[in-house]
């Protein structure tokens, strides 16, 4: 006989034919593991109460004694209503099922039954929902997600045979010492609890350890997969500390302290034998490019090549214009590599062989960079901005250009701590939190679409003294589908608005790079007054000229790209202004644009787009590697994520953690789903 597994298919248990599997596999259970773990999404207290304990509409569980025939009547189409009368102490309640004709065959004169269901105070009446035999019903029972192919007791039927038959194969991941300190349930009493419970107190204990044990899992995998990456050499970077020095002294201003403790940390991963990998988190406008540079100029020092991938080319050139001229004093030779630059091929075997040979300390560029053809002597280290908008393998990739070079990614999108420990768990983070002392908080107003005269008035009165301002609208062409302004037609109308005293751009994504590259050109030398655009300008576009940012349809857009709009102004030195226009239709669309009004920390954002949107549409659960839990809510149970983020970092860190006899279950899981699972030893 073959040896049982949690692994097995769930068509090994008595009544699992092929249309019910098929009805199970829809529901995400494969596995007798799958089953084991396919817990309750509510629970129904069906212990018996008196009439004289019950509320109206309160629903409960009534004991009686049936005193009539039942009767069925139908109605419409496939309905039914059944009727019986049921003996209560010395009160007759009326009983109704509806769609339940079956439970006739069940029922008789003189029988006692437990009916739950919802009382009627007035009419003395239960609308039933579960029918139970004399046998005292479960007091606190389980409900289960089910489909039109299986109902939620045929899922239940099958998850008490699975226990019964796999109980002893459950093995407690989180080690007895954690179990204890925090008044966990062992993993076998923790499942069944989680689907047969005797009150809701065991309920409760069951749910808040299976929590517990399911975001430790996770963050134990991360940890594992992290202390892996510090076991494994690197490129060690011996940087020129006083040249580093002499670059640092010369910039234009004095880094702010958030800057020089995150410049500390990186300094420090790139002396050390193992590879950075380091996430670099900082609010709009924050200095994030300037702690790049520094990280990037101490590699240079120690001979050392260095690549800076962004993830459109607008972004990629503003970064290569303005590391050219930082670096232009130091002799850093500086090389721009987009699909459309240099626009000649015989430009780009001419650049190609400049890398090849040393020659150009940084290229800064695009997906381009991770072309065959582009070949490094020396990489060192990479770069890699907004980094969540490129695939795992990009940036991959870019890093197999060199021997283990040091990672530093870069991100504007502040990202608040619970997806922090979800998403990034396996990096390091340094984060920025605090604005240059010089830089001026944003005010927004918050316009309804009847008040976009008053807005567009501000606007001009900026534009007369001598501002520029962005126009921003959420689609480039008419849509029948969405009521939304496009950029287009808005474009003709502030032509006709504010031509010929001052001129309009149009910015959008069908535009050819050339094309795009002349027109924010054009902007930036104030050729334009005002420019109207998509969200092509919502990363990266420098502007310090520019002291307005008008949102038209503000209600389309997610409160992160709302602030990272709103952080295209206050580049300079003269106040700066964000306008929403919106009429957004519930609580919801109003509270997400008092957020902005309120604000302009990037981080409560954040939290707020979290706590109103959710983890999965915040950052997108398949793109973000955001995982899917299946009874913790990161933002809901944060407190509970932190406390297993903790162990489980105590336990991995902790010297010869394998050798310990109380992480044997924890030993096994590790080699299971992580090193099989990525391939490794």
């Amino acid at each position: 006989m073959q040896e049982r597994s949690l692994a097995d298919p769930i068509s090994v248990l008595k009544g699992a034919g092929p249309k019910r599997v098929v009805a199970l596999n829809k529901l995400g259970v494969n596995t007798i593991e799958d089953l084991l773990t396919f817990y309750p999404f509510r629970y129904d207290d069906l212990s018996t109460k008196r009439l004289d304990e019950l509320a109206d509409q309160e629903k409960a569980t009534i004991k009686g004694t049936v005193a009539s025939q039942p009767v069925v009547a139908r109605f419409g189409r496939k309905k039914s209503r059944l009727n019986f009368r049921l003996l209560v102490d010395q009160a007759v309640l009326m009983v109704t099922f509806f769609n339940q004709p079956y439970l006739a065959s069940r029922l008789e004169i003189g029988l006692e039954v437990g009916v739950y269901g919802k009382y009627d105070v007035k009419r003395q009446q239960i609308t039933g929902m579960k029918l139970f035999s004399a046998a005292d019903p479960d007091d606190f029972a389980g409900i289960y997600r089910a489909s039109k192919e299986i109902r939620p007791n045929t899922v239940k039927q099958f998850v008490q045979e699975a226990y019964q038959e796999y109980q002893g194969l459950l093995v407690d991941v989180v080690p007895r010492p954690i179990q204890q300190k925090y008044r966990l349930e062992p993993l076998a009493q923790q499942v069944h609890d989680m689907h047969f419970p005797a009150t809701k107190q065991a309920a409760d204990l069951a749910r808040r350890s299976a929590i517990f044990e399911e975001f430790f899992r996770y963050q134990a995998g991360l940890q594992f997969m992290k202390k892996k990456q510090h076991h494994e050499l690197g490129t060690v970077i011996n940087y020129d500390n006083s040249q580093l020095k002499d670059f640092i002294a010369a910039l234009p201003f004095e880094l702010t302290p958030a800057q020089k403790k995150v410049v500390n940390e990186i300094c420090s991963d790139l002396h050390h034998p193992v590879q950075m990998n380091r996430l670099l988190q900082g609010d709009v406008g924050s200095g994030k490019t300037v702690v790049a540079a520094i990280a990037i100029y101490a590699a240079i020092t120690a001979g050392y090549q260095c690549a800076l991938m962004a993830p459109t080319e607008i972004l990629a050139e503003q970064h290569a214009d303005k590391l050219s001229r930082l670096f232009a004093p130091w002799n850093v030779n500086v090389a721009l590599l987009t699909s459309s630059n240099p626009s000649k091929a015989a430009g780009k075997r001419e650049l190609y062989q400049h890398l090849a040979a040393g020659d150009i300390q940084l290229v800064v560029g695009t997906h381009a960079l991770i072309q065959a053809d582009v070949v490094f002597q020396n990489l060192g280290l990479v770069v890699t901005d907004e980094q969540h908008r490129f695939g795992v393998e990009q940036r991959k990739l870019l890093r197999l250009k060199g021997k283990e070079p040091d990672v530093l990614a870069m991100t504007a999108t502040p990202i608040p701590r619970t997806l922090a420990i979800t998403t990034y768990g396996e990096m390091d983070v340094s984060v920025i939190d605090q604005l240059p002392r010089d830089r001026k908080p944003i005010e927004t107003k918050w316009y309804s679409k009847k008040q976009i005269n008053a807005a567009v008035s501000f606007l001009f009165e900026q534009i007369k003294n001598g501002a520029q301002a962005f126009i921003v609208s959420p689609l480039i062409e008419e849509s029948e589908m969405l009521e939304a302004q496009n950029a287009r037609e808005v474009f003709a109308k502030m032509s006709a608005l504010f031509e010929p005293n001052y001129h309009v751009g149009l910015l959008h994504g069908q535009l050819k790079s050339s094309e795009k590259e002349q027109v924010m050109q054009d902007f930036k030398q104030q050729k334009y007054a005002v420019l109207v655009a998509t969200t092509v300008v919502e990363v990266g576009i420098d502007i310090p000229n520019a002291t307005v940012m008008l949102i038209l349809d503000a209600e389309r857009f997610g409160l992160a790209q709302l602030h990272q709009l709103r952080g295209r102004v206050g580049r300079g030195s003269r106040q700066s202004y964000c306008l929403l226009v919106s009429d957004p239709k519930n609580d919801y669309g109003k509270a997400r644009m008092e957020t902005m009004v309120q604000t302009n920390d990037g981080f409560l954002i954040a939290q707020k787009d979290l706590e109103l949107r959710g983890p999965g549409e915040v950052l997108g659960s398949k793109q973000a590697g955001m995982p899917d839990f299946k009874v913790g809510d990161p933002v809901e149970n944060l407190n509970i994520l932190q406390y297993a983020q903790q162990e489980a970092h105590n336990v991995i860190s902790a010297p010869n953690f394998d050798q310990d006899p109380s992480n044997a279950g924890l030993i096994s899981y590790l080699r299971r789903s992580v090193l099989d699972r990525n391939g490794l030893d």
